[in-house]
């Protein structure tokens, strides 16, 4: 349960220098700290989107005259779904943190109903053999993506109006634990192993952060890790990634393709790279080079200089994002900062540790940078929320600092 208490390195000194200590379950203490987190995330945020819709521009542009004619077609579908996300993120920064607690069940339920929609004949979209949108034409939607904010906005919820309860298998973690089973049942059905290990992430880590003790959290971990093995194995194309991602070499004209092709470009940019426009790999030798593989695209364009750039950023953004976690106003706030961090974490590592060849082959999009609607929009509008936190830490913030609780 958050409580705040004065802190002991404070005592003595004049009211105005007080400051406060936020209990964050059983697991951390901190004390708050006046700053810009709010401008410094807003910036990250911002330069980001503005790259991305350059190497979109870049890397899509061949495959944009392959497709449409026009060499500025995916720039143009980017820009669309990126002026929408903006939108969505004033909207989010628009409103009190606490208005998305009133629909946290009802968008949980209608996530969950939207990825049953898409395995219905004739209404899912299927693209490179997996069953993951909704729509028609041109406006085509990913409801994993939009599942994402909705269970972590539903966890959040729970969690903080059962803070109290937060090791009670009943009333906490069997709920969790089933909506999570049942959102990650469903998003395999597509298939996409890479958002189920996304999503599994930001719940463990909003569970951990909220105070969960650590042997039934290691316990689903290990049983949901066992599930991902499984399906990898008896799946043939999972398990043709997997071994590729061992040894891309082995088969580097069929199942080792993307691996091999994304390191061949990155070791052709260099240490500056060959110049924005200049890669080779988007050329058809790299497939998805706009999207799963753009990273490959930056290494390639702007060198290892601006790849680690890139790499830096992200981690500046998390960085930042645990900050905003530790100074909420609240619990609920708390969560929901620690969750939407822990997403764009993880997504931007799983992106670059497949472009890198550092883990295998998941399909996730670089937030921010790859092309995809869908990814953008709830990308940004969760991003909106974040900044939301941020604009409105604890009381006094003067401090930052993380120090081990003991269970009472």
């Amino acid at each position: 349960m958050t409580t705040i208490t004065s802190h002991p390195s404070l005592r003595g000194r004049a009211p105005d220098a007080a400051s406060s200590e936020i209990r964050v379950g059983r697991r951390f203490a901190i004390v708050g700290e006046s700053t810009t987190t709010f401008w410094i995330l807003a910036i990250l945020v911002g330069v980001l989107n503005l790259f991305g819709l350059v190497m979109v521009m870049s890397a899509g542009s061949v495959d944009s005259v392959r497709n449409s004619d026009a060499p500025w077609s995916y720039f143009q579908k980017q820009l669309m779904w990126t002026a929408l996300g903006v939108v969505a993120l004033l909207g989010a920064l628009s409103v009190s943190v606490h208005f998305w607690r009133r629909f946290a069940k009802i968008a949980m339920l209608g996530s969950i109903g939207l990825l049953i929609l898409v395995k219905v004949p004739g209404v899912g979209i299927t693209r490179n053999g997996a069953t993951r949108w909704l729509g028609a034409g041109p406006l085509q939607f990913q409801p994993s993506e939009l599942v994402k904010l909705a269970l972590l906005l539903f966890v959040a919820d729970l969690m903080d109006r059962r803070s109290e309860h937060i090791d009670n298998w009943r009333l906490v973690l069997a709920p969790v634990t089933g909506y999570l089973v049942v959102v990650a049942g469903l998003i395999m059905l597509q298939p996409n192993l890479g958002t189920t290990i996304i999503i599994a992430s930001i719940v463990l880590m909003m569970l951990f952060i909220g105070g969960a003790r650590l042997m039934p959290l290691a316990a689903i971990a290990a049983i949901g890790t066992a599930i991902a093995a499984s399906f990898i194995a008896f799946a043939d194309f999972r398990r043709n990634r997997f071994l590729s991602f061992l040894n891309p070499w082995a088969d580097p004209f069929k199942n080792g393709l993307q691996n091999v092709q994304s390191l061949v470009g990155m070791a052709n940019g260099g240490i500056l790279g060959k110049g924005l426009g200049r890669s080779t790999a988007k050329w058809g030798f790299l497939p998805f080079a706009h999207t799963d593989f753009i990273f490959a695209v930056i290494a390639e364009e702007f060198g290892l200089l601006g790849a680690m750039t890139i790499v830096a950023l992200f981690v500046s953004l998390g960085v930042t994002g645990w900050i905003v976690a530790l100074r909420a106003a609240d619990r609920f706030s708390m969560l929901v900062a620690t969750g939407i961090t822990t997403w764009l974490l993880v997504q931007a590592l799983m992106n670059i540790g497949a472009a890198t060849g550092a883990m295998p082959i998941t399909g996730v999009p670089l937030p921010f940078i790859s092309f995809g609607g869908s990814s953008q929009l709830i990308s940004l509008a969760a991003t909106g929320i974040l900044l939301n936190v941020a604009r409105h830490p604890s009381p006094d913030p003067l401090r930052v600092r993380l120090t081990r609780t003991k269970k009472p």
